[in-house]
């Protein structure tokens, strides 16, 4: 299993908390990026957090960036995607700001099959149908 598939891994189960309380650890996905830890809480929308956490812990380049979509422009498009690859979702429509994005575990003709955050409030492997994806994009590690 490649690294960033082993990281991400590592948080899954961490979960929403409901009510005023905020996860910690989903407050980290935030606050390692550099943003505010007053500003956020665990009901934001975090799966690009979660990404650019796993990406910064695995020793990859990351987008830096809250929105899902802003991962299209991280890594290089590959139409051979392998594990632990990211996949950039659309969400709602095509041509809105909205997206999903995930680390890609294994795939099937209808579907692929992402290790995210924020999938069921929580970091998680959901199926997501292939006609949502934008692109699939291979991370350069830094260094």
């Amino acid at each position: 299993m490649n690294n960033i598939l082993s990281v991400a891994l590592s948080q899954y189960g961490v979960k929403e908390v409901k009510g005023v309380k905020d996860h910690p650890q989903i407050i980290n996905y935030f606050t390692s990026m550099g943003f505010e830890k007053s500003k956020f809480k665990d009901e934001t929308a975090w799966c690009s957090a979660f990404a650019n956490w796993v990406a910064k812990e695995a020793g990859y380049e990351r987008s830096k960036k809250l929105t899902a979509r802003s991962w299209l422009a991280v890594g290089a498009s590959t139409k051979t995607p392998q594990p632990g690859d990211v996949v950039v979702l659309w969400r709602e429509d095509p041509n809105s700001w909205k997206g999903h994005v995930g680390f890609l575990v294994k795939e099937s003709k209808r579907y692929v099959y992402l290790l995210g955050g924020n999938q069921g409030n929580s970091v998680s492997i959901k199926a997501y149908p292939k006609n949502r994806i934008l692109d699939y994009r291979k991370l350069r590690k830094n260094g």
